[in-house]
């Protein structure tokens, strides 16, 4: 029964009580923290099934234990213990890029039986990945998980997490279905079908305008979602880029260097000095502990109807954005990440002072990379070599060449989102609520989350500890020495040898 509004009293949370739950993907970013957030704040749902494969020589049941070992759960394991949310979790084996989702019959049947709500996360997010490989584990995946969506006897909700940056010859883009790139099922049969050094040879071909196989595969899968909508009932989630939590439940929590995090780390390293971008642009970014409550907030309507009284399935695309309300541009990202290192929150071993700009044009940053990326790589590599080290900056920056050839597709085109739909859910839930799943931008300030970020990152992803900030600062202090020397060298010389060309060029004639 719904709880008018007015009440002030939490009706989301309630809404998950005695309902089971199918997660794919809970091993990832945005899994973790939607499986934290469902045992924190709705400790009566049912049991929650993650579907997980082994990997790396470790068993499902192994990744669970992976998965509670991280600092994300220190605040539920404080407040339930370890033993209960292990005993509310649920795991079976299965693969999404497998036939049949590799499910045993009795694991089918349990799932099946007992399902109400999914939240279909798990897909490979690199923009870089082959063709059939993001095919197979993005599109087929999710054919496959509708497959077993529409066999599930209590169905009541079918999640699929997509993207807002997947109809990119949209510069806006409603809430709505957009036609895919080209259908879906025969995609699949083909990519089935061909090795995949064929497919990787036809890669370009196939993918047309689209930049990357990442959102050519999640555009696929949407509408592999959209046609589903007829038979099951099913949401897609269009989440912008997924960054570090702004608050809950560890300030600035990642567990990857996607996005700009890894810019923040490789500026504030000193290795990133130059980069091809649309200063002025702007990305959407969203916390993820804001997408999992929007996620949470969703559902809830979409399987109550909130003030409706009845299930709102006219709602069923919802975008996951910031930009309307927040907008920080590309430089702004790094101009405050290079500030918080420089003053407030170093890191360790900083190859050279930050420092850098951004570049209008490629010319000028493939002029740049090389003076100030790779020679600097190449002469660092040689040094560690000769002391016994094996050197690693050379393929570091490989790396980053590699990661910028996505990136510059990003940063110098510019897309807007409309979030009609998340905007009316802000309207009719209420106070409790608002605090509980929080959804909007209220209380984010901008300077104080990257703080945030830079400490979580330095301590979960760089482990480095805060006993380590003093000598960081005194390293910093050395480095900002070392960068002023050099560049009045170098500079210096520049001016020398120029002064020296033209005295010679125009003093020459006269004697």
């Amino acid at each position: 029964m719904d709880v008018d509004m007015n009440d002030g009293k939490d009706r989301i949370a309630p809404m998950f009580k005695d309902r089971h739950v199918l997660i794919t993907g809970g091993t990832g970013f945005l899994g973790k923290a939607l499986i934290e957030k469902l045992l924190r704040c709705c400790p009566e749902i049912g049991q929650i099934y993650l579907l997980v494969r082994a990997k790396k020589g470790k068993a499902p049941r192994q990744r669970l234990e992976d998965i509670f070992a991280n600092p994300l759960f220190d605040t539920v394991k404080g407040i339930r213990g370890l033993d209960a949310l292990l005993s509310q979790c649920t795991v079976v084996g299965g693969d999404v890029t497998e036939p049949d989702l590799a499910l045993s019959s009795e694991d089918r049947n349990l799932l099946t039986d007992n399902i109400s709500i999914v939240y279909h996360c798990a897909a490979t997010i690199r923009f870089d990945e082959t063709l059939k490989k993001a095919v197979m584990l993005n599109t087929r995946g999710t054919k496959l998980m509708i497959d077993l969506a529409k066999q599930c006897k209590k169905l009541e909700m079918f999640g699929y997490v997509s993207t807002s940056y997947c109809h990119l010859n949209e510069k806006l883009l409603l809430e709505k279905p957009y036609a895919p790139p080209a259908d879906p099922h025969k995609v699949i049969k083909a990519v089935e079908w061909l090795e995949e050094s064929v497919v990787d040879g036809m890669t370009k071909k196939i993918l047309g305008d689209c930049p990357n196989t990442y959102a050519y595969t999640k555009a696929l899968a949407e509408a592999l979602v959209v046609e589903s909508m007829s038979e099951i009932p099913a949401v897609i989630f269009r989440p912008s880029i997924v960054i570090p939590t702004w608050r809950e439940p560890i300030p600035g929590w990642t567990d990857n260097i996607n996005g700009p995090v890894g810019l923040l780390i490789g500026a504030g390293k000193g290795v990133i000095r130059s980069m091809y971008c649309n200063s002025d642009g702007y990305g959407d970014y969203l916390p993820v502990d804001f997408a999992v409550s929007a996620m949470c907030v969703c559902t809830w309507n979409y399987i109550t109807g909130a003030l409706l009284l009845s299930r709102d399935h006219a709602r069923n695309i919802y975008h996951l954005v910031s930009s309307a309300e927040i907008k920080v541009s590309w430089e702004g990202i790094i101009e405050r990440g290079k500030w918080i290192v420089s003053n407030k929150i170093p890191l360790n071993g900083v190859l050279w002072y930050p420092g850098g700009t951004m570049k209008r044009t490629r010319w000028e940053h493939t002029l740049s990379a090389f003076f100030f990326h790779w020679i600097p790589a190449f002469l660092i590599d040689c040094l560690l070599y000769c002391f016994g080290y094996k050197p690693i900056l050379w393929r570091i920056h490989q790396r980053i060449a590699k990661g910028f050839e996505v990136f510059e597709y990003y940063a110098n085109n510019q897309w807007d989102f409309d979030n009609a739909t998340v905007l009316y859910l802000r309207t009719i839930i209420n106070e409790e609520e608002k605090v509980k799943f929080k959804i909007d931008a209220g209380g984010v300030e901008i300077q104080e989350y990257f703080e945030n970020c830079i400490r979580a990152a330095r301590w979960y992803i760089l482990k480095e500890t805060d006993d380590t900030i003093p000598a960081a600062r005194r390293h910093m202090r050395v480095m900002w020495w070392v960068d002023k020397i050099c560049k009045t060298i170098i500079y210096g010389g520049l001016i020398y040898y120029i002064g020296k060309a033209l005295y010679s060029l125009l003093f020459a004639s006269v004697f």
